[in-house]
């Protein structure tokens, strides 16, 4: 389930140009190969970037602290916690509630929820869920969106494939 805090990931979106801006050559590649490999061993990461070992640890450190390196995290298959449908739920809060804070973290509290998404455009709110299957996303949408007065309206699209480009 998200969390969600007043950590570097949660930052106020201005906040991307000055971290971008402040990014080095170093760090760039640094962040590459971090991508690429999360648990990438810090020696290696070094011999990467052409810089010494203790370097690229206290690089890594201050890309932590400004929020360039928002986490490593562990990509679970949905279906081995016994999830093995996913969704796309397009949420649309009622114009008189844009009770957005109090929502978040309603639905950050949902075993369900995968990510949320605060968007721009008809809909205010992306949320990818994970659920058992067709009667339990239903069960979802009914319980947790539908119920909820300040919730306009839900569209769901259901996910056949999740892929990520270039990870392996």
């Amino acid at each position: 389930m998200p969390a969600i805090s007043s950590s570097p990931r949660h930052r106020d979106p201005r906040q991307s140009n000055e971290i971008r801006a402040s990014l080095d050559d170093v760090d760039r590649v640094l962040v590459e190969a971090l991508q690429r490999d999360a648990r990438i061993p810090n020696n290696a990461l070094a011999e990467i970037a052409g810089i010494a070992p203790s370097t690229a640890l206290g690089r890594v450190r201050a890309l932590r602290e400004r929020g360039v390196i928002r986490g490593f995290h562990a990509d679970i298959a949905p279906e081995a916690l016994g999830r093995g449908l996913e969704a796309m739920i397009s949420v649309r809060l009622q114009a008189h509630a844009r009770k957005h804070e109090a929502f978040t973290k309603r639905i950050a509290r949902l075993d369900e929820v995968v990510d949320i998404y605060f968007i721009a455009g008809a809909n205010d709110y992306l949320l990818h869920v994970a659920v058992a299957g067709a009667h339990a996303l239903r069960d979802f949408v009914i319980e947790h969106l539908g119920a909820d007065p300040e919730v306009a309206g839900t569209e769901t699209t259901l996910i056949f494939e999740h892929l990520r480009p270039g990870r392996d």
